[in-house]
């Protein structure tokens, strides 16, 4: 069975802040913001959710399919797949563009502060989604726009059951765009943050967001995570981590373990379980695909 994962591919820049972003900015000085950090630690890296969901499911013994574009400078990114046996059939060269650029700055909290370049990403909506017969399963996580509505509505069309992840392209859409996601999804998973942010806009609660699906999971990142299944809550304890070190690619990682959980056969609830595990194990090392799985105890 393969996992096909609609999403970005991206180059990420990773920088460290020794200090906390709250003691550098002044709330009552936000109209006239003008704040530079110094990063003494700046170190490129393989990401975009598409490829840090693959990498995740494929060290499990997964088989990922992701599906995204990659600018002309993506030849590297094209090699790292393929070396770590990652199909790239539904992986494109745009012309004329960059890969996706993520510049993201971590303060010794753990916070973050990310911008982002889409780049060869808002061509992704060119990618098409057609029934296969190793296809048994598919994500929607953050793309461009247009390739996550086409996408969802192209799952659907070919009868393959996928995951509604927006992550930080929840923003793009309205409620009833997010409102017809969940009707056309099979399982959606959020954050706290955006399952506050997804409730707001479609006037779900969580309780009503699983009736309309197989399952809502959200995640609550060191607290664990709840799974709502019909209206009900079960949650799921989180995995302490040996290390905090980054948390750059962890929730990606979780997904990884939901897909791989998913093409077992497992419950929700094992699925979430496994992504703890998953997360914790990433969360120790630094770059979203670099950790491994060495001493996992699957459900």
């Amino acid at each position: 069975m393969a996992s096909l994962i609609c999403g970005s591919l991206a180059f990420d820049s990773i920088m460290s802040f020794e200090g906390r972003f709250a003691e550098q900015i002044l709330p009552e000085q936000l109209h006239i913001l003008n704040v530079s950090f110094l990063v003494p630690a700046l170190r490129r890296d393989f990401g975009g959710c598409a490829g840090n969901i693959a990498y995740s499911l494929k060290i499990l013994g997964g088989t990922p399919l992701p599906m995204a574009t990659l600018g002309t400078d993506g030849t590297e990114y094209f090699q790292r797949l393929k070396d770590l046996g990652i199909s790239t059939e539904f992986v494109r060269q745009v012309e004329g563009t960059y890969t996706a650029q993520a510049m993201i700055m971590t303060d010794r909290d753990n916070n973050q502060i990310t911008a982002f370049h889409p780049g060869a990403m808002m061509q992704a909506h060119t990618l098409q989604i057609q029934q296969r017969s190793d296809i048994k399963l598919g994500i929607i996580s953050p793309d461009g726009r247009d390739a996550m509505l086409q996408h969802a509505a192209q799952f659907k069309a070919a009868d393959i059951p996928f995951v509604f992840d927006p992550g930080q392209g929840l923003p793009m859409f309205d409620g009833a765009e997010l409102a017809h996601f969940i009707d056309q999804s099979t399982w959606v998973t959020v954050n706290d943050y955006e399952g506050k942010m997804l409730s707001d806009r479609t006037g779900l609660s969580s309780a009503e967001i699983s009736r309309r699906v197989q399952g809502l999971v959200v995640t609550l990142g060191a607290e664990g995570c709840e799974v709502w299944i019909d209206g009900e809550k079960t949650w799921v304890p989180p995995v302490k981590a040996h290390a905090v070190v980054d948390p750059t690619g962890c929730g990606d990682a979780w997904r990884g373990a939901l897909l791989f959980g998913l093409e077992q056969g497992w419950s929700l609830a094992q699925c979430a379980a496994l992504g703890n595990q998953v997360g914790a194990l990433k969360i120790a090392q630094r770059g979203p695909q670099n950790y491994t799985v060495d001493g996992l105890l699957m459900a």
